[in-house]
């Protein structure tokens, strides 16, 4: 039996948890993925180890930073609203997309962006509880 915790524990402890299980997740992609990446570049030796350094980095962090975005906006929405529904989702992967596409500097990925992770942070939650 689970009980929801979500009252009793602070927002920054559950943002600190996503961004570590999130983020090592996004590092392990990147540790997988970078080899080939490498290879189809022509690396080899320093060169493939650095570059395979520097995209188990940018995943582990581009995927903690979405991660802890949404996980601090969804339970400070949650606190503030006195409710758990889908508008706390919606926002907070609108926020999570338009964070992690701020870097491009272009309005219009920015709110794609943003809609898109919105969309499946709603669908991954009406997923999850029903």
């Amino acid at each position: 039996m689970e009980e929801d915790l979500s009252g009793v524990i602070p927002c920054s402890s559950i943002a600190v948890e996503s961004v570590l299980r999130v983020g090592t997740a996004g590092a392990r992609w990147g540790f997988c993925s970078a080899p080939y990446d490498a290879r189809r570049k022509g690396l080899t030796g320093i060169a493939q180890a650095s570059f395979v350094a520097k995209s188990v980095g940018k995943f582990g962090s581009q995927c903690g930073l979405v991660a802890g975005v949404f996980a601090v906006t969804r339970c400070g929405l949650q606190r503030y609203r006195k409710q758990n529904d889908q508008i706390n989702t919606l926002i907070a992967g609108a926020a999570a997309g338009a964070a992690v596409a701020a870097r491009t500097r272009s309005w219009t990925k920015v709110i794609g962006m943003a809609c898109l992770v919105s969309a499946f942070s709603a669908a991954a939650d009406f997923s999850r509880t029903n």
